[in-house]
């Protein structure tokens, strides 16, 4: 099995600082959806792991959550692709739980579900805590400069971090 992770804020879609809290607010970035569409489309599984801390803060409910992941599985769709798994962390920080990245828990899930091991397995987000995350479970770390992905590159990386400009970026690489 080709599986590829993603993180969601600031690698398929816009971040906030605020916090996306509507579908209407769920701007992916550009190139994002064609890309996870190109990479499904050639074989490639495309999971999604992502910290939703506002569920806990309650800037918005799960039924929203789970509306603006429709929209990006329709819109993948759109593009000919499909969308796997999207697990979620619905802690805040101090939840004490063991799904919030740099924690594991997420990625443990995904394996789980796809009956693999992260070995190796590429994931793609925009800030240290996902970078950590990945070695966490010897996946292979990826940044993007989308998102907080800029400011990241900046700091002290995983020895075996590779650097993209964006999620097109990423599945050229991968499709070549």
């Amino acid at each position: 099995m080709k599986l590829i992770v993603l993180d969601r804020d600031g690698v398929i879609n816009y971040d906030s600082d605020a916090y996306i809290k509507t579908v209407a607010e769920w701007i992916a970035l550009p190139g994002a959806l064609d890309a996870i569409a190109r990479l499904s489309r050639a074989g490639w599984t495309v999971a999604v792991a992502t910290n939703q801390s506002g569920l806990a803060r309650g800037y918005y409910s799960v039924p929203t959550l789970e509306s603006m992941h429709q929209v990006l599985r329709d819109e993948v769709q759109q593009r000919g692709g499909h969308l796997g798994l999207i697990t979620y962390c619905p802690h805040g920080p101090n939840d004490a739980c063991t799904c919030r990245k740099p924690l594991p828990g997420l990625l443990e899930q995904i394996a789980e579900h796809y009956h693999t091991d992260l070995d190796g397995v590429w994931f793609v987000g925009d800030s240290l805590r996902d970078l950590q995350a990945a070695v966490a479970v010897k996946a292979q770390p990826v940044l993007v400069c989308t998102g907080k992905g800029a400011e990241t590159a900046r700091n002290t990386l995983p020895e075996s971090t590779l650097i993209f400009a964006d999620l097109s970026a990423v599945a050229d690489h991968l499709l070549a």
